[in-house]
């Protein structure tokens, strides 16, 4: 499934580990602390993974956060999230972020799509 590429989002989130693990060296307490929260929020509850990847996900197009994206939309894909629901995912987004979120929700599926076609490869 070839799409034209706006941005290469799981390149982006490649290129972006080595600098999160410097950041990981020069803040050790506080990127733990940032990672322990990572995981509390995530633990199991009343909302199964996918769906708070999928919440994720709008927040951060309603933040405009291009790693952000690209971290969740792919979190959501490997929890079993399908295009449709990130485009549903999206229109909630465009609502409460307006226009700016409306060119950031396109981004979000385009990274869905290049997420796609990588796990094809």
């Amino acid at each position: 499934m070839a799409h034209t590429e706006f941005k290469d989002w799981p390149a982006m989130a490649a290129n972006l580990v080595p600098a999160i693990r410097e950041l990981h060296k020069g803040a050790p307490g506080v990127m733990k602390a940032f990672r322990d929260m990572g995981a509390a929020a995530h633990e199991g509850g009343a909302l199964d993974a996918k769906t708070k990847e999928l919440l994720a996900v709008a927040i951060a197009v309603a933040t405009r956060c291009d790693p952000c994206i690209t971290f969740h939309v792919e979190g959501a894909r490997k929890h079993g999230a399908s295009r449709e629901e990130i485009a549903e995912t999206m229109g909630l987004a465009v609502y409460m972020g307006a226009g700016p979120s409306a060119m950031y929700a396109a981004q979000a599926l385009e990274a869905y799509d290049q997420y796609v076609d990588k796990a094809a490869e």
